[in-house]
């Protein structure tokens, strides 16, 4: 009984297996605590607002602390019930997942407020560490998530990038003390003090409270700036290809799992998979326009990735949505679209062009006995119930 609830739990919290109802529920409650208390800190900042609210901020902060508390708990306490098994340890495998960085979000979120209970600290201090709760809609942001897969993935390069800026930060800093240290010994006193300057030049900011006087410094700088534009480009570089890159990959695992859930291609193999995901172009249709119209000429079937379309058969329509296709029975059987579909809600459609389901077909001819199977059972089907075919 025990483990039975806690796998609920743990699919409602994490992986959203149990009932989607509730995990939406909980996932909208969640963020509108969290863009809440984030709003709160922000607006208790306000001498006028903070003084006069001060009892709600404090009544507001308690209750939101009660829940991160109780969400950390069932989390940590679900948390053996993670399918990969890493923490199935009952003691052990829970406090890996308190080491776990989206632990330790949770865990900043609530840490404030009771270490004011242990420790003698300025109260505003600790106000100010509650912004961290702003770090828990990582949990359900796929942008933010996406940053930090992003970095993950480049932080070798990034650390490399970071090196070399530093490197050149150190020399810099160097150089313009040893050009301006006689002339401004106030501000270039030492290669510390020049390392602001150099910084400023550097990024380009260029706040004008220090600047060189010399003409070798004034020389300097001016290389400085240059080498600036183009060092400060190559972690936007890094940045801009690892965004793609994990665009390229979530949109291919997309239209893989999408293949692979269509019963004709169940039984293919991952790399021929593989093959289709990548043959597939997307395409955006707007709700009520039409896909296509019986009597046109066939030029590609469908996947549905997001939305629902409708397919105007007699007597009654179909309504087709996420995961299923349309559109091949005039490929197979080189004929008109033999039915109209229009998308009644917006529709994000996955194409496979003729081109490419012609060579997938002579490719595997399994695969094309299948599907001639399936298109004649379709066939069959439309004539049964008067469709006109």
């Amino acid at each position: 009984m025990q483990g039975r609830i806690r796998r609920q739990v743990f699919e409602v919290l994490e992986y959203h297996e149990g009932d989607d109802r509730i995990s939406r529920c909980i996932d909208l409650f969640l963020i509108i605590l969290i863009i809440s208390n984030v709003v709160a800190v922000v607006l208790e900042s306000v001498p006028e607002i903070g003084g006069a609210y001060a009892r709600l901020f404090a009544i507001f902060d308690t209750f939101s602390v009660i829940v991160f508390t109780i969400e950390f708990g069932l989390r940590v306490w679900a948390a053996p019930e993670e399918p990969a098994g890493r923490f199935a340890e009952p003691i052990a495998g829970r406090a890996r997942y308190m080491a776990s960085p989206m632990a330790l979000i949770d865990f900043l979120a609530i840490a404030p407020y009771y270490l004011s209970f242990i420790i003698s600290v300025d109260l505003r201090f600790l106000r100010v560490f509650r912004i961290l709760r702003l770090l828990k809609l990582t949990r359900y942001s796929p942008a933010l998530a996406t940053v930090g897969d992003v970095l993950h993935a480049q932080r070798r390069q990034l650390l490399a990038a970071m090196m070399i800026m530093l490197t050149l930060l150190v020399v810099s800093a160097s150089v313009a003390y040893l050009l301006e240290h006689a002339a401004q010994p106030d501000v270039f006193g030492s290669i510390p003090d020049a390392m602001w300057w150099t910084m400023a030049t550097l990024t380009t900011v260029g706040f004008g409270d220090v600047t060189p006087v010399t003409p070798m410094g004034k020389v300097f700088g001016g290389l400085l700036m240059i080498m600036g534009v183009g060092m400060y480009a190559i972690p936007a570089g890094i940045l801009a290809t690892g965004f793609a890159r994990e665009f390229r990959k979530r949109d291919f695992t997309v239209s893989w799992r999408m293949v692979a859930r269509v019963p004709v291609f169940q039984n293919l193999d991952a790399l021929t998979i593989a093959e289709i995901a990548n043959s597939l172009q997307p395409l955006v249709v707007p709700q009520n326009q039409t896909v296509f119209r019986r009597g046109e000429h066939a030029e590609s079937m469908f996947f549905i990735a997001t939305g629902e379309i409708e397919v105007d058969i007699h007597p009654k329509p179909i309504r087709l949505g996420h995961g299923e296709h349309f559109g091949e029975i005039a490929l197979v059987k080189n004929r008109p679209r033999s039915a109209t579909v229009t998308a009644t809600t917006e529709c994000q459609l996955m194409i496979l062009e003729v081109g490419d389901f012609k060579r997938l077909m002579a490719d595997h001819p399994d695969l094309a006995t299948h599907m001639e199977k399936i298109t004649s059972q379709r066939l069959a089907e439309l004539e049964s119930i008067g469709h006109p075919v």
